[in-house]
């Protein structure tokens, strides 16, 4: 048996691998999908956890792939997960800070920290391996208009980037530079922050802290990805192109999606119009949402957001109904293939 890492991907390799088998409809080629997913215990928050034994009730954690389980939680309280939510994104600012403190004495550059990174601002997460086709830099392809939207004294936006790159991947580690190079251009000094060392006690920390998951690869390049996945367990919504894992994930109400799923044959239209999608929905929808407060000072808006992503996301993308998945599918057909 073979297999794509989501529907997406297993597309892509019917019409990589069609010319092996010329006289089937590409659809009909022998290649399917089972979408990745993540290990809920490894990821989840544990405020998060208790959060969910109170209204999902006993048992959730062993039925976690059945849609149903998850469904309580609409009627959840708005302000209880906020307060979870805003718990987690304090420890995400302190976490930062000390890591940023360590770099600097490092670097011997003393410099205080204490105010870096605004627990009330809207925070953008980005962390992955810095492969160039996920375009890490896309976001400061116009830094004068990235500025405008993240320098407001009123609905101020900070981001936080951390990964690698392969050592031999010399545009990756550029990609990087540029990133660090933002983090000290003046005018996103501070607002703009590079996490070194990555790993998963910094993803754990991200994927729990911040309130929006950036991921923007150059449709239809990115195979599944897992980190989205990772967030949207947590809570925290999803802005990304409709590639991978997300092109089946993006339901219209628990995220946001970069451009409209177009695929082109110039890479340079292909950025021109996803920056110009990327920056008209942080302006337009997703700041706007985040500042929104009823009268008790709850999100409501945003709330309902996180209800939306950890109920369509939790379920489909975890690792019991990947495994599940894998098991039906191709382990016992194949058990049984052999035995005959």
């Amino acid at each position: 048996f073979h297999n794509g890492v989501s529907q997406l991907h297993g597309r892509v390799s019917r019409n990589m691998w069609h010319w092996l088998y010329p006289n089937v409809p590409v659809d009909q080629v022998p290649i399917a999908s089972i979408t990745n997913g993540v290990h809920t215990g490894t990821w989840l928050a544990g405020d998060l956890h208790g959060f969910f034994d109170t209204y999902l009730g006993e048992g959730w954690y062993d039925r976690l792939d059945d849609p149903d389980v998850w469904q309580p939680l609409y009627a959840a309280s708005d302000q209880e997960l906020w307060e979870i939510h805003h718990r987690l994104k304090r420890e995400l600012v302190l976490f930062t800070r000390q890591r940023m403190d360590a770099w600097y004495k490092r670097n011997g550059m003393p410099a205080d920290v204490s105010t870096l990174l605004n627990p009330e601002a809207l925070t953008i997460g980005f962390a992955r391996r810095f492969a160039t086709y996920k375009r890490a830099t896309l976001i400061f392809t116009d830094v004068g208009r990235l500025m405008s939207i993240i320098d407001n004294p009123d609905r101020p936006v900070q981001m936080v980037f951390a990964g690698k790159a392969h050592p031999k991947d010399e545009p990756g580690k550029h990609f990087i530079q540029q990133v660090n190079w933002a983090a000290r251009h003046e005018g996103l000094k501070g607002k703009i922050i590079f996490l070194e060392e990555y790993d998963m006690n910094v993803a754990r920390y991200l994927v729990q802290g911040v309130d929006v998951w950036l991921n923007n690869p150059r449709r239809p390049y990115e195979a599944s990805g897992t980190s989205g996945m990772k967030a949207a367990l947590n809570g925290v919504p999803n802005f990304s192109v409709l590639d991978g894992w997300w092109a089946e994930g993006y339901n219209g109400k628990n995220g946001w999606a970069i451009g409209e799923g177009q695929e082109y044959g110039n890479s340079d239209e292909q950025d021109h119009h996803d920056v110009v999608s990327l920056y008209n929905t942080l302006e337009s929808k997703i700041v706007p949402a985040y500042y929104y407060r009823d009268a008790n000072g709850v999100p409501t808006e945003w709330t309902r957001l996180m209800k939306e992503a950890i109920v369509s996301c939790a379920p489909a993308f975890s690792m019991h109904r990947q495994v599940k998945e894998y098991t039906e599918m191709f382990y016992l057909p194949a058990m049984r293939a052999s035995s005959k």
